[in-house]
């Protein structure tokens, strides 16, 4: 599978005009609700002081999701794709969004409060490497997630989702939004070849985060993976 940052780039551009729009329809607006927990269990009232750093942004909604949490933060979202945050930008003018590489963060160690990665950390190169970038700009007790899809652990719902995500989801996704790069056949692609949460959960405690905990979603279609980084 091609995840060269070429391909990577030039997929989310192409496609960013369709991506908020098929994210709702194709998820059954579901997805809406996954930013919205992600988000309640990032910031709240026992999340240290600091700014929060959306990596592999998007278009911007779990970074906006975070920030109706508690306002008063600073936010930042960043993305290898300038078209994603050319569209981001037009949703608010308050948060802080820029064009950058999740494998070389352009951030001090030790900068943000929260790092949230939301359906991105897959489309990486380098998937351990995203996850020490992470780790390195993250405070001392702060606290570093994932979202992701992951796959259905009821045998019966496990068939039908793997249906519906190779064989109905991409022709849906291309019929509105052109072959464009194939990128949503690129999608199935990924996620079944990402990390199950256990795994992820590995990497982050190889990394040193503690505390690490998993929540399924939705019966296991998507999963939330999120530790504390601690002080030394």
């Amino acid at each position: 599978m091609d995840k060269s940052p070429q391909r990577i780039r030039g997929m989310f551009d192409s496609i960013a005009p369709w991506y908020d729009f098929l994210n709702h329809f194709l998820s059954l607006g579901i997805d809406r609700r996954w930013r919205a927990f992600t988000a309640r269990q990032l910031i709240n009232a026992d999340t240290i002081d600091g700014d929060v750093l959306d990596v592999c942004c998007g278009t911007g909604d779990l970074t906006l999701a975070l920030q109706r949490r508690q306002p008063q933060r600073s936010y930042y979202g960043i993305d290898f794709s300038e078209a994603m945050i050319e569209r981001a930008k037009r949703k608010t003018g308050t948060l802080i969004f820029s064009t950058g590489d999740a494998l070389h963060l352009p951030f001090d160690d030790n900068r943000f409060a929260v790092i949230a990665n939301a359906f991105g950390l897959r489309n990486v190169c380098d998937t351990q490497g995203g996850l020490a970038e992470m780790v390195r700009v993250c405070k001392a007790d702060g606290t570093v997630a994932v979202l992701d899809f992951s796959m259905p652990v009821l045998p019966v719902l496990r068939q039908l989702y793997r249906f519906y995500f190779t064989s109905v989801l991409p022709r849906i996704g291309e019929w509105f939004a052109g072959n464009r790069n194939a990128a949503y056949r690129y999608l199935p692609q990924s996620v079944l070849a990402f990390d199950s949460p256990q795994q992820l959960a590995g990497r982050m405690e190889q990394l040193g985060l503690q505390n690490i905990r998993i929540q399924s979603l939705t019966f296991g279609i998507a999963a939330l993976v999120w530790g504390r980084k601690i002080k030394h």
